[in-house]
């Protein structure tokens, strides 16, 4: 009987140990209300992804209407799923309609191509900036872990002769190819490899199940490993210049869902943190994330269906 309640004592500790992180409390961030101009009638939701090209037009890849559900359906979204807004909000283009089943990630690299991750494909592809199909990565519908296939790949990056592919939900790599297409190598070990991003050192990969992002020179050799401070699993993240790192967060480490902006000093440190998601239990998930030439950030918030601007204040003005 004694080693029964020895027993009971270490899973009522156990128990207390495991309770769920205190919910963080950081300043709420206005967004700019109006942004973009989504015309009456299209179907516009479950925003997963966010960039911007060159020019400072915000290309948003979203599921129009489809939401994620498993096993995922295997016909194509019937409605455009690529819209091109201006740096104003109008939208300038659509197109994408019958090509996605569970689009994830959009990259646009420094030639303007745009670079479209699928999860139910199990594919990346490439695409003109009219829509056009360039180039087919991986199987339809073959999910495994080697130089022709994904597992259920997430984020594309760029370098220079480098295209990296975050590989993903179901692998736990990132995967390097050329441009071409051509498979170079593979290297790391994640649990989820939800986003990657890359500066003029660094490559940044959001490892979100560990809740932690890992940093890399560009030879993929682990520098830093930077857990969240709220147990919360980084969705994305965008270098600032100069070491400085931009990441959104969803409130994992309490309520599951949320939208947690960090902005991360060279050395690590976090300099601020700020709210950006909507009201109420699961309304927002910050997902994906987009700084224009102008400074505005853009975030995608699958649960809301929306794609959100604004700018981080000055200090003297909070």
């Amino acid at each position: 009987m004694r080693r029964a309640w020895a027993a009971l004592a270490v899973l009522a500790l156990a128990a207390c140990d495991a309770a769920p992180i205190a919910r963080e409390e950081v300043p709420a961030l206005a967004v700019d209300t109006g942004w973009p101009t989504v015309p009456q009638g299209a179907k516009f939701g479950e925003v997963s992804g966010v960039d911007v090209d060159a020019d400072g037009n915000v290309w948003v890849l979203h599921r129009a209407g489809r939401v994620w559900e498993e096993p995922f359906p295997t016909t194509p979204i019937a409605e455009p799923t690529v819209f091109k807004f201006a740096p104003d909000g109008t939208l300038l283009a659509q197109w994408g309609a019958g090509q996605f089943i569970m689009p994830h990630g959009i990259s646009i690299d420094p030639a303007g191509k745009v670079w479209i991750t699928d999860v139910a494909l199990e594919q990346v592809l490439r695409f003109s900036p009219e829509g056009v199909l360039e180039l087919t990565l991986g199987t339809r519908g073959v999910s495994k872990q080697d130089t022709a296939h994904f597992g259920r790949p997430a984020d594309v990056a760029f370098l220079p002769g480098r295209v990296l592919v975050a590989d993903g939900y179901v692998n736990t790599r990132i995967a390097e190819f050329s441009p071409e297409g051509k498979f170079i190598r593979e290297w790391g070990d994640f649990a989820v490899a939800h986003a990657v991003a890359v500066d003029d050192a660094r490559i940044y990969v959001a490892d979100r199940e560990n809740a932690r992002i890992q940093i890399f020179d560009h030879t993929g050799k682990l520098t830093e490993s930077r857990v969240s401070p709220a147990g919360n699993h980084t969705y994305a993240m965008k270098p600032l210049g100069g070491g400085r790192l931009l990441a959104v967060e969803g409130r994992d480490g309490g309520d599951r869902k949320g939208a947690i902006l960090r902005v991360y000093a060279a050395d690590g440190a976090i300099e601020r943190a700020f709210d950006i998601g909507l009201p109420g239990e699961d309304a927002s998930l910050g997902h994906d994330l987009a700084i224009g030439p102008d400074g505005h950030i853009y975030v995608a918030d699958v649960p809301a269906g929306r794609v959100v601007r604004f700018k981080i204040p000055e200090k003297s003005d909070q």
